[in-house]
């Protein structure tokens, strides 16, 4: 027997369950495939994000604050905290907890929309077709007008350090450690390597994260990434440039990593734990059948149209499967966006207005372009910055490591660009993302009347120092790239 729905959607992920949502509320009959299971064998929606990154991640980071707060920095406040112990069980079961709440939030959206859930594996056939196999292993075909796949993206492995999930771990098994490991290595200092580095250095671990690359936050302004280098370093976290690692050896309940220097010369650490995170790349095992008509690019991801069309008729890629930087809140647009023009509306995305975060202490955001992009397009820029350090608020919450800056076209004033890096970076970004999308100019922002005493009151004098005319910090000459 064979099922038929206008959508079928293989993966339940920020950008699948959205899209799910969307396409129900138009009205479209819709049907989503998750294969994820909890610890209790349970087919569970939200992928990755929910389940073991974006928010279990948050949770531990948000625990280990507070943890790293009452020991070292409410003294400041005229609070002394004695005998301070953490119970690392207590904090990861809470991290699970809100996992949990969130994840039968979706299953009861699903509900509520009129989304027909299953759980077990998807697989593109032709035709429009999807071969569904439910967890007992029994198969059947669902036909649909249109296919969306969403099956987001898996961890990285390296030969060099092969995952056995005990002493070498990989991002998840991270965020469920229940003892402080006495010395942490982590393979890459991105943004998951940061988050987690970050995590486990609060809790108590002597953390080391080996970088491959000669550049530290290479996706980030030159200049944030600069002074969040300096930061962490402050905080304990050794951050190696230029460390290739080249092989990895268990001896007496320890890993050893040999690595190759910046400087090339070969040397050793060991560690209690070591942690794989390299990156991720697009999950498309056993996704598509050879005669399905979905192609790839050269780096393994579902090749798609500006509006997340595959080559095949009908058939529709999201999210980490695709082009662009692997965001959940890209993929969750994307979602929107397909679900809409399944619907037969003309929705576009804008796709230069993108935030980037890395949710450290201080938190480091970006949206648009950086000076090194426009410095390489030849574009004529001006730059306004306010450092935290002269914010009243920041100053009454102790929180004045970072600044803001902002970018913006030299002739039209248009804000092209920014970059932060302090407290509630990730929401005052957005501040500056929504007047980036209705083509504001810094003098824009400048003219805004922001609350007292608010962190958001360094964009807006970053905004105003664009054009010279900050009132809090002194101005500097404008700077400008050479064309």
């Amino acid at each position: 027997m064979t099922d038929k729905y206008d959508v079928v959607i293989i993966g339940s992920g920020p950008a699948g369950y959205v899209c799910a949502i969307r396409a129900a509320q138009l009205g479209l009959k819709t049907v989503c495939i998750e294969k994820y299971k909890n610890v209790a064998g349970k087919g569970v929606n939200g992928g990755t994000c929910l389940n073991e990154g974006c928010i279990p991640s948050k949770a531990l980071l948000d625990s280990s604050m507070k943890f790293h707060d009452a020991k070292t920095s409410l003294v400041h406040h005229g609070i002394t905290a004695r005998s301070v112990s953490v119970d690392i069980e207590q904090m990861i079961g809470r991290k699970d907890d809100i996992v949990k709440k969130l994840t039968s939030g979706i299953a009861s959206l699903f509900k509520a929309n009129g989304v027909a859930a299953l759980y077990g594996t998807g697989k593109l056939l032709a035709g429009k077709k999807v071969e569904y196999t439910d967890a007992k292993g029994k198969t059947k075909v669902i036909e649909a007008e249109n296919v969306v796949l969403a099956t987001g993206s898996v961890p990285i492995d390296i030969p060099v350090a092969p995952i056995d999930d005990k002493l070498i771990i990989d991002s998840k098994a991270a965020l469920d450690l229940t003892k402080v490991p006495k010395r942490l290595g982590i393979i890459g200092a991105g943004v998951i390597g940061l988050e987690l580095g970050s995590v486990w250095n609060r809790l108590g671990s002597e953390v080391v994260l080996l970088e491959a690359l000669d550049v530290f936050l290479a996706i980030m302004d030159k200049q944030i990434a600069k002074d969040a280098s300096k930061i962490f370093a402050k905080q304990g976290l050794d951050i190696r440039l230029g460390c290739r690692v080249t092989g990895s050896e268990i001896k007496r309940g320890k890993v050893n990593v040999t690595y190759q220097s910046s400087a090339g010369k070969e040397q050793q650490e060991t560690f209690d734990k070591l942690i794989v995170c390299v990156g991720r790349q697009p999950s498309t095992e056993n996704l598509l059948a050879e005669d399905c008509g979905v192609n790839l690019d050269e780096r393994g991801s579902i090749f798609v149209d500006d509006y997340c069309a595959t080559n095949a008729p009908g058939v529709w890629a999201i999210g980490d499967l695709v082009r662009g930087p692997m965001l959940a809140h890209k993929g969750s647009e994307e979602g929107v966006m397909v679900a809409e023009r399944i619907a037969g509306q003309l929705t576009e995305m804008n796709y230069d207005i993108i935030p980037n975060v890395v949710y450290t202490h201080p938190e480091i955001a970006s949206v648009g372009r950086n000076e090194e992009e426009l410095k390489q397009a030849g574009e004529p820029y001006n730059v306004g910055m306010f450092p935290f350090v002269a914010s009243g608020r920041a100053l009454a919450a102790d929180d004045t490591d970072g600044l803001v800056k902002i970018l913006a076209h030299a002739e039209t004033d248009r804000i092209l660009g920014a970059h932060i890096i302090g407290p509630s970076a990730a929401e005052l970004v957005q501040q500056v993302a929504i007047a980036m999308e209705f083509g504001s100019s810094a003098e824009d922002v400048g003219m805004m009347v922001f609350a007292h005493p608010s962190m958001s009151e360094a964009v807006h004098e970053a905004a105003l120092a664009v054009n010279g005319h900050a009132i809090h910090v002194a101005n500097r000459r404008k700077r400008k790239a050479k064309k």
